[in-house]
């Protein structure tokens, strides 16, 4: 089957959310409820979506890639955060994004802006940006790994060397109780360092859940950074290690009750 414009545009809002409900859909593309039941049924049909309580599943959720999986944990505290990051950038910036599934938000976030230069290692990012808005979007070439859904390795790392960009906006996996900003993927961490020495500011984006825990690698520590955007206050032994630094904390008061880890950021 080879998908309308409309149903492709169900297809990948099922995918971001996992589980999701025909109004909702509805309310996205800015179309009838009837409508979006209408390409549903077909898309049912097809095996290519399944019905679920209250709304309509991704048939491929079983064989679903990794990165997928992890688009869907802490959904909605990740939008919240995508769009506070989105705040922080103008029309006609160019942008360095590392992958993950938070940057994967912003990504969607940054919808409102036009004439964006983005540099970025991920795929997701990439096709979400590409051809909107007057956007010009550079991919970093390189090892492709299925599990980050991004290229990584000296190729990539080169490519990114040749720009300098206003903003980095990265994604962690943990910040340790010395504020170390950490990752779990050595290719990861040497991308985001890579980024924030090609940007003449740099942003972190990271849900509260990352703070007090310890991963693979280090990063950078606070003095690299410029902005922090997350969903709750940071642990005490944070903020006094931040306090009197340039570091700007963005608080977007957005979480959710019972957050399941997501260690990629």
């Amino acid at each position: 089957m080879h998908p309308t414009r409309w149903q492709a545009a169900i297809i990948e809002a099922v995918r971001d959310d996992g589980v999701t409900r025909i109004a909702a859909l509805a309310e996205r593309l800015g179309v009838s409820d009837e409508t979006v039941r209408r390409h549903v049924r077909a898309l049912v049909d097809a095996g290519t979506l399944s019905r679920a309580h209250g709304g309509v599943a991704w048939a491929g959720a079983v064989s679903e890639a990794p990165f997928h999986r992890r688009m869907r944990v802490n959904a909605p505290a990740k939008r919240a955060l995508a769009a506070a990051v989105a705040d922080h950038v103008e029309d006609g910036q160019v942008l360095l994004i590392d992958t993950g599934s938070t940057t994967a938000y912003v990504a969607q976030a940054l919808d409102a802006r036009r004439d964006l230069t983005v540099i970025t290692n991920s795929l997701e990012i990439a096709r979400h940006l590409v051809g909107r808005n007057g956007n010009r979007i550079y991919m970093a070439g390189g090892e492709l790994r299925a599990d980050l859904a991004a290229a990584v390795g000296p190729e990539a790392d080169a490519f990114i060397r040749q720009f300098r960009a206003d903003l980095a906006i990265l994604s962690i996996a943990a910040v340790d109780g010395s504020g170390l900003f950490m990752d779990f993927d050595l290719d990861e961490a040497r991308i985001a360092r890579t980024m924030i020495e090609c940007a003449n500011e740099c942003l972190v984006v990271a849900d509260h859940s990352k703070f007090g825990r310890r991963a693979a690698v280090g990063i950078c520590g606070p003095g690299d950074i410029d902005i922090l955007v997350t969903d709750r206050e940071p642990p005490a032994d944070f903020a006094a290690r931040v306090e009197g630094t340039e570091l700007r904390l963005v608080v977007t008061g957005a979480e959710e009750t019972a957050p399941e880890l997501d260690a990629t950021g």
